[in-house]
């Protein structure tokens, strides 16, 4: 009975770049993580609502790009906890939050400006700043830093 209470799973961590960072692309603009986003959104950015992270490290060097959810026609709600610990994960100290809008509406709902808010907020708490958040339709693409809102 007494062995019982050591039976205790061994949890591990990884993360395994594949390439240098002198290699990775460097976010400077809204534009360069826009462009990044496109690039590996899938054919969907006009059926439903889904969400992408963007992870940085200190020299804003990509680290990587990960799915973070997906929604119906017009919500996707992002996971504050699934946020941060894809962060803490992969040693970023930057990320990058993205989602689309399949009507071509590009100013963000209250929802929006919540969530990122509560993001932005827990981020700062353990000291991983959140850089941006686009939301991106057909043709253009709205952030939530050139407008003042981060």
């Amino acid at each position: 009975m007494l062995d019982d209470i050591y039976n205790v799973s061994e949890i591990t961590v990884s993360y395994k770049p594949d390439f240098k960072i002198s290699s990775r692309p460097k976010i400077t603009t809204s534009k360069n993580s826009e462009v990044i986003f496109r690039k590996y959104w899938l054919d969907d950015l006009n059926l439903y609502e889904s969400s992408f992270l963007l992870l940085l490290n200190n020299g804003n060097n990509v680290l990587g790009l990960v799915k973070i959810g997906s929604g119906g026609v017009d919500c996707c709600p992002m996971d504050i906890y699934k946020v941060l610990q894809i962060a803490l994960k992969c040693n970023a100290t930057g990320i990058i939050l993205a989602h689309n809008h399949p009507g071509g509406t590009l100013r963000p709902s209250p929802a929006d400006i919540s969530t990122t808010e509560k993001i932005f907020e827990g981020a700062k708490m353990i000291h991983i700043r959140l850089l941006d958040h686009l939301i991106l339709t057909e043709d253009s693409y709205y952030s939530f830093a050139d407008e003042g809102l981060l």
